[in-house]
């Protein structure tokens, strides 16, 4: 966890009472403190957050986390503060214990993220990423989202896809906090609004350059509209067009020939010969997932056919390196290029599996876990939390 788990050692030396320990550095925490002791207790913390038990010592303490928060931004302290607040909200199994110590600590960090003049406003989207993974926090997040007057979730989607919304701060962890909210019905029904036009402001977002992080939230959230069958076909229509904001991502710089180029949209023909395809697998397959979903009902199969998403697909799967993701591909085209269900199952996500069938889908989707679980080990990959991977340093 960046910066934070390589200062862990420096915590090596406390005492035999932890916690009496801790709370001694609230004096120096305090406003007035002497700026050099603040910054060294700050610094102190930021290390403890770099061992299990340093977090579990430091996620109890209420006084102390609201002294964190409470640091004058424009001081050096509080970016470590800030970072320590992202870590200890990497640890999904101290969510409830920071939630019951502080429990006004979402709202704070939200007002900060959301803060054009904020300098760490970075980091305490961050933390916010990190906490709206569990169902608890993200819960209390939307409670704070449903506040009466202007849309909590219209100036996050606005900080988002404003350029410069925050001069000292990118703010790339707004977009998988986007996406975990979008796990929640209520969010859906924000960004799925026609008459907000949200969706259409996030999906340049899936092309964006200089971060991955924002690129993988963004499409995180797209894929979990996508599990709103009911506005498929004004995804997919020309109100939003959807499909070829998902595909060009995992396109290359193919060469199709005259007849199969008529039949992509206007936006994947022609691609330049030094197109390159998304580098994150992680990403590439959250793509291909949303395009299978949308792929659920008639109308959106016969739609994805109709704008040449199997040419694109082809291609990637040809040249995919990562086993998991040509699996996903592989699946998606069996859809695009088999026949369609009998009638009465044209819908396939409210199709009742029957449980003999669902008991041989989930042994062989477990074969699968663990030939990818064998072949990462073969490649020595250490697993890892994708948001944790992430964090800043």
């Amino acid at each position: 966890m960046g910066e934070a788990a390589a200062g862990a050692g420096a915590s090596a030396g406390t005492e035999a009472d932890p916690e009496a320990e801790v709370v001694k550095l609230l004096p120096f925490l305090a406003p007035g403190a002497r700026a050099d002791l603040q910054a060294a207790a700050v610094r102190h913390v930021l290390a403890l957050t770099g061992s299990r038990p340093g977090r579990v010592l430091l996620a109890g303490q209420a006084a102390l986390l609201r002294a964190l928060a409470d640091l004058a931004p424009a001081s050096a302290p509080a970016r470590d503060a800030a970072r320590a607040l992202v870590n200890l909200a990497a640890d999904p199994g101290l969510h409830e214990p920071l939630l019951a110590a502080d429990p006004g600590l979402p709202a704070r960090l939200l007002g900060r993220a959301l803060d054009p003049q904020w300098p760490w406003a970075e980091e305490a989207a961050a933390a916010l990423a990190n906490l709206s993974r569990e169902p608890a926090p993200c819960a209390a997040l939307m409670a704070l989202m449903a506040e009466p007057g202007d849309s909590v979730l219209e100036r996050l989607v606005r900080a988002l896809c404003t350029p410069g919304y925050n001069a000292r701060a990118p703010l790339h962890y707004l977009a998988p906090l986007l996406s975990n909210l979008s796990q929640r019905p209520a969010a859906r029904a924000f960004l799925l609004d026609p008459d907000r036009c949200v969706v259409q402001r996030l999906l340049p977002l899936t092309q964006y350059p200089d971060s991955s992080v924002r690129r993988g939230g963004v499409v995180g959230t797209l894929r979990n509209c996508c599990f709103e069958h009911r506005h498929h076909e004004w995804l997919l229509g020309p109100e939003v067009d959807i499909l070829p904001f998902l595909l060009l991502p995992l396109a290359g710089p193919e060469d199709f020939s005259e007849e199969e180029m008529e039949r992509l949209p206007v936006d994947l023909q022609y691609l330049p010969p030094d197109k390159q395809r998304e580098p994150d697998a992680d990403i590439r397959k959250m793509l291909v997932e949303a395009i299978m979903l949308l792929t659920a009902t008639a109308p959106g199969r016969r739609q994805v056919r109709d704008q040449g998403a199997y040419l694109v697909l082809r291609e990637l799967h040809s040249w995919e390196p990562e086993s998991d993701v040509r699996t996903a591909c592989e699946k998606l085209i069996q859809v695009l290029i088999g026949d369609e269900p009998e009638c009465g199952m044209e819908n396939l996500l409210e199709v009742q599996v029957p449980e003999d069938v669902e008991q041989q889908l989930q042994q062989l989707d477990h074969q699968e876990q663990e030939q990818l679980g064998r072949e990462q080990l073969e490649q020595e990959l250490a697993p890892e939390p994708w948001l944790e991977r992430a964090t800043p340093t």
